[in-house]
């Protein structure tokens, strides 16, 4: 064998991702687990049942590659009933994705060139700057800075966002509500970002796949509804967050039909379909009564408050998100080193796992991330109350 790395060169600054390590240090030290973030409880029972009888009545072949139709219209009918955007055509301008990752990898690949600039919010999701990476694009980060006395919530600075736009922007990849930050973007800020974009001829990835995980007074607003944004915007969302259900993989583009038929284009030899029983069943889920997403938006700020209760008897103070399940708590007075020491001495002396933020960011802003922990609220109150209770015995 030549000396030559087995690496490409697009995978070689890739290591483990740091939900994995952390997650297998939790299990090596019998951890409770609020690093990843995938819920402890399981989806809905009727929409379990619709796939057991998708499967049992036949759909069990490839599905068209844009996705069945009755979960194409389904999709359709969801964003005008939550978010009042109307005018989806479900047979041009919707793809269904297995997952929202592989949907923002699409994205990337149908719309973005080598050598173009894709502008993004930091701390940024990890899969966001290694997606980037792949298809030869550079990232400008945008730094989110932490609430202070004149900002109650995470905030961006309007000439920072400016001077991270230029002639070779091709994308703004938003994520609202955000992780892992919270933060939900206000209409006045994405007419903002959207007349930044109208100016640099840019198109808009919004992945909102926390969108009915929001926490009054914040409002989610979908980007493609902001008329600086609406036919500029490719929509992603999935159905693992708001139903539980992460492990299933159906995720999903709404966008203007030459957007969608870009991404398409690039899906088509991706992953070519989705499991054909499962999006049977999210089509059920995305019809079930209003009920149940006012009901996840209840449990989940009932685990929030849990959680920022349990931190504050540990010592620990936390901004209340706006929006997701993940909060970011100030470990900066503790002692125990930036936020890497930190979660290192959480899993292996405390028995909690978290995940430090600084990983989330570019070089240049790795500072922002140094005094923070996130932590993850998709847990039973059960979990929530032990990660409370060891908090507190090992940080008092």
């Amino acid at each position: 064998m030549s000396g030559r790395s087995i690496l490409a060169q697009r995978v070689a600054p890739l290591g483990t991702t740091v939900f994995s390590e952390f997650s297998a240090l939790a299990l090596q030290h019998g951890a409770v687990n609020l690093g990843q973030g995938f819920p402890d409880f399981d989806g809905p029972d009727a929409v379990k049942e619709a796939a057991h009888q998708a499967i049992v009545s036949g759909i069990n072949q490839y599905a068209p590659s844009t996705g069945l139709k009755v979960l194409r219209e389904a999709i359709a009918e969801h964003g005008a009933r939550f978010h009042g955007h109307t005018g989806i055509d479900p047979d041009t301008m919707v793809t269904v994705t297995s997952g929202a990752t592989e949907a923002i990898l699409c994205v990337l690949l149908g719309l973005v060139d080598p050598g173009d600039e894709v502008v993004v919010f930091a701390p940024v999701y990890d899969s966001y700057d290694a997606n980037i990476a792949f298809v030869g694009a550079r990232a400008r980060h945008i730094p989110l800075r932490p609430p202070d006395a004149a900002h109650p919530t995470w905030w961006f600075s309007p000439d920072e966002a400016r001077a991270a736009f230029g002639p070779r922007t091709r994308l703004l990849l938003l994520n609202t509500p955000h992780n892992p930050t919270g933060k939900v973007f206000t209409r006045e800020e994405l007419a903002f970002l959207g007349a930044l974009c109208a100016e640099h001829d840019a198109y808009v990835l919004s992945d909102e796949v926390y969108e009915h995980i929001v926490f009054a007074p914040a409002r989610h607003v979908r980007a493609a509804t902001v008329p600086e944004l609406a036919g500029r915007t490719v929509t992603v969302s999935s159905g693992g967050k708001t139903f539980s259900l992460t492990g299933w993989k159906v995720g999903w583009i709404i966008a203007p039909p030459a957007l969608r038929d870009a991404v398409q284009r690039a899906h088509q030899f991706v992953t070519f379909a989705t499991a054909s029983p499962l999006q049977a069943a999210m089509a059920v889920a995305l019809r079930l009564p209003d009920a149940y997403f006012e009901g996840l938006g209840a449990q989940y700020h009932a685990r929030r408050e849990r959680l920022l209760a349990g931190l504050a008897r540990a010592g620990l103070s936390a901004q209340a998100p706006e929006g997701s399940y993940f909060l970011l708590a100030d470990i900066s007075q503790k002692g125990l080193g930036d936020d890497v020491a930190f979660c290192r001495h959480l899993v292996t002396r405390v028995g909690v796992a978290a995940i430090p933020p600084s990983v989330f960011y570019p070089p240049e802003h790795k500072h922002l991330g140094r005094g923070l922990a996130r932590f993850a609220f998709c847990k039973s109150d059960a979990v929530l109350d032990e990660a409370a209770r060891r908090l507190e015995a090992g940080l008092r």
